[in-house]
């Protein structure tokens, strides 16, 4: 049997792992991603397993944290690095790791956001 096509618009922050929602099995596909996004030892928990709306809320915040860790560590490189006696090639390549990780970091941000949304969640505190 063949699921009929689904009509629904996502956005483009949707991650390319998380089936359409409305889809077959799409919140397995979705919780499944977000456990990727957060430490494993926390995977374990039912009470985040068995509510995909609170695994999501938990992999925003962790997030959240980790771009909060990639800002600090871009914005004190600069100051920080030189006195680890790191060469400036090293410096250099470490801020251009820094800002693309940020970059990355912002867009599953977003795409956590609307999966959350999609499972339900959007009365989540920002």
């Amino acid at each position: 049997m063949t699921m009929p096509m689904t009509t629904t618009r996502i956005s483009p922050d949707w991650p390319c792992q998380v089936k359409t929602p409305g889809s077959y099995d799409w919140e397995r596909s979705a919780a499944r991603w977000l456990r990727e996004l957060i430490p494993a030892r926390y995977a374990g928990y039912p009470a985040l397993i068995k509510h995909p709306v609170l695994l999501a809320r938990h992999a925003r915040l962790q997030v959240q944290q980790e771009i909060r860790v990639a800002r600090t560590a871009l914005q004190t490189a600069r100051t920080e690095l030189p006195v680890l006696g790191l060469p400036e090639s090293v410096i250099e390549h470490t801020i251009k790791l820094y800002a693309a990780e940020l970059l990355q970091l912002q867009h599953i941000a977003r795409s956590v956001r609307v999966v959350s949304e999609a499972l339900g969640g959007r009365g989540t505190v920002r």
